[in-house]
């Protein structure tokens, strides 16, 4: 799907985070201050994403939780992420989170090679089932969608804009055969 722009998806350590933490914290600003919240309110500082990327070092290290991200040649184009459920009675979940695409190359199949490399990881760590929360009105549950997911439900007002406006979120998952 994707021609000259072929994604090389890479799994990454804490050190390669922080080797890469300007390019990783730049493309974050990006789709946040480009109207994706991603959990952030734009505008998003340098000083904001970089500690962001910082704070996932701990569970990178302990194994509970996997980063990918989708390089054209040596640029970055997108990230992924998958939490571990840490519960005895949920070794079988993880959460995918912070999916992202940088505009310039979306609709060319980056979104689609992370989502297969985020689900070999899931079943490489024994986890057949992935959750994720989306916005309702982002066009991002139709991607899911088509990738075969299910909604599980609405929660109505998630989250908050800039002035307090309240915007819905569309829990999705998907099972998974290992």
């Amino acid at each position: 799907m994707v021609t000259e722009t072929s994604p090389s998806i890479q799994s990454l350590t804490a050190i390669d985070l922080e080797r890469r933490l300007p390019v990783f914290t730049e493309l974050l600003r990006e789709v946040v201050n480009g109207g994706t919240s991603m959990g952030f309110l734009a505008p998003l500082s340098p000083g904001d994403g970089m500690d962001y990327w910082l704070s996932l070092r701990p569970e990178l290290n302990a194994g509970k939780r996997v980063l990918l991200g989708a390089f054209v040649g040596n640029r970055l184009v997108g990230s992924g992420q998958l939490a571990f459920s840490q519960w005895q009675n949920a070794k079988h979940r993880a959460e995918l989170q912070k999916l992202f695409v940088a505009k310039a190359v979306r609709g060319r199949g980056v979104g689609r090679a992370l989502m297969s490399a985020l689900h070999e990881k899931a079943r490489q760590h024994g986890r057949s089932l992935v959750v994720l929360n989306t916005h309702r009105v982002s066009g991002a549950q139709e991607f899911y969608e088509e990738l075969g997911y299910r909604v599980a439900g609405v929660v109505p007002g998630w989250t908050v804009g800039r002035i307090g406006e309240r915007y819905d979120t569309v829990l999705m998952y998907q099972e998974l055969s290992l």
